[in-house]
């Protein structure tokens, strides 16, 4: 896969966003979390009328910085993040997800990198995630970017 750009998530890229969260979703914590509760979250999180909301919201306030896609060469968006600078200096990732069949591709490390230079722009000199479950499928995606435990489910790092 050749990866074309990380860009600022657009009005039509909100269908594609839902999808990739929801699917994302359902793969890494069904057997984690169990269904009910993996379906709240879908619900919760991944709906397209929240996404489009959301992409709706002007940029550059710090609480929330929108959302990124990363799209392949022929535009098809095969990953996303949102995040924010909630507290003064602290950068939060909200969501991060790839397409299952692009990910260990270089498409989640991008995200990570675009969404952490957008929190640096706001002052943030931190950076956290709260992940949905201990043992998470993603921990190992985040410790191997310098992320440390903070609790058994929240993880930082320094930007």
């Amino acid at each position: 896969m050749l990866l074309a750009d990380v860009r600022t998530a657009a009005p039509g890229d909100a269908a594609a966003i839902s999808r990739l969260l929801a699917e994302a979703l359902r793969e890494d914590y069904a057997g984690l979390l169990g269904e009910m509760r993996v379906r709240r979250l879908v619900a919760d999180h991944c709906s397209l009328p929240r996404i489009r909301a959301e992409i709706g919201i002007p940029g550059g306030a710090p609480a929330w910085l929108g959302w990124l896609v990363a799209a392949d060469a022929d535009g098809t968006v095969v990953g996303a993040v949102s995040g924010g600078v909630p507290l003064p200096a602290e950068g939060e990732v909200y969501a991060l997800c790839t397409a299952p069949d692009r990910r260990r591709r270089g498409v989640g490390t991008a995200l990570l990198a675009a969404v952490g230079e957008r929190m640096r722009a706001q002052g943030a000199a931190s950076q956290r995630i709260t992940l949905p479950a201990e043992g998470a499928p993603a921990l190992p995606f985040f410790t191997h970017h310098g992320f440390t435990a903070l609790s058994p489910v929240r993880l930082g790092r320094s930007l």
